[in-house]
């Protein structure tokens, strides 16, 4: 009888068995390829610590970094009709739905709406989430864009967009085109209000989404390298067939050529966005001076 193989080697395998060993502790940066650590890289804010490289941060991971204290109210969507089309190509729409659904701790569709205090002050974000369904908008995302338009109206907050989407849902069809003249006067609302409207522009930003709300902000920040355009370049490329210039479409190409006002690093985006509120809101008038004028 071997003693180390037949006693020693089961014992190791049952105290480090697989079900105890978390997958996943890894992953490999796509852009530098380095390795890194998962834990390191969320507590990153899913930033490459070797290159920079801004990987696709989920809503719901980017929101604790983004308002104070971490303390954010969220604010279900309103409910649309599922399929009103009955949309059917290798999967019934309704079902590919429920999956992202699922993927998505049960949040009902690609954008987020949120509430709290930015730097002291009341603030709605509207969050689209490209790993649902590609970010792309329906009426459920249109709805509820609507809907964080009217409550920053409501509570005279800045209205602040973080764009990430493929365009718009086809599964939908033309309901889901109506959507962009819906959000872009939802826009236009924000602004008669006298309230600022911010967008940023993440990875990637394309289709009907870059179309309408996405370009209408009083401040257009982007991160870094991110993907901005309506088509994307090899679709652009095949259709004039000309090469492109380097980086056309990322966000630094952009700035150069004074399509936005900004790149800004996803661990700078809170402290930046502040002070561009502060600066584009109103002042409040002092109390005494209300009082005097009361009094007159």
């Amino acid at each position: 009888m071997n003693w180390l193989t037949n006693f020693v080697r089961p014992k190791l395998k049952a105290l480090i068995s697989r079900k105890e060993t978390p997958e996943n502790l890894w992953l490999k940066c796509p852009k530098c390829e380095q390795m890194l650590f998962m834990r390191d890289w969320e507590a990153n804010q899913e930033v490459c610590t070797h290159c920079g490289h801004h990987m696709r941060i989920r809503p719901m991971k980017r929101l604790p970094h983004l308002f104070d204290e971490g303390k954010y109210e969220l604010h279900p969507l309103p409910r649309v009709p599922v399929d009103p089309l009955k949309f059917r190509d290798t999967k019934r729409y309704d079902a590919k739905l429920k999956e992202a659904q699922a993927k998505s701790e049960g949040r009902a569709d690609a954008l987020v709406v949120a509430s709290g205090a930015m730097g002291g002050r009341p603030t709605v974000l509207a969050l689209l989430d490209f790993e649902f369904m590609g970010g792309s908008m329906g009426t459920a995302v249109g709805e509820g864009l609507v809907m964080a338009a009217d409550l920053a109206v409501e509570r005279r907050a800045p209205l602040i967009v973080f764009s990430a989407s493929g365009g718009a849902r086809m599964q939908e069809g033309i309901l889901s085109l109506m959507q962009l003249t819906r959000t872009t006067i939802a826009v236009r609302r924000v602004k008669e209000a006298g309230l600022p409207y911010i967008v940023v522009l993440t990875d990637p930003t394309t289709g009907g989404v870059s179309a309408s709300f996405a370009m209408l902000g009083d401040v257009h920040i982007a991160e870094p390298d991110a993907l901005i355009g309506f088509a994307g370049p090899r679709v652009i490329q095949d259709t004039i067939r000309q090469e492109l210039p380097a980086g056309f479409q990322r966000a630094e190409y952009l700035l150069e050529h004074g399509m936005i006002d900004a790149v800004v690093h996803r661990h700078e985006l809170r402290e930046t966005l502040v002070r561009l509120v502060g600066l584009l809101m109103e002042p409040k008038a002092p109390e005494s001076a209300s009082l005097a004028v009361a009094e007159n």
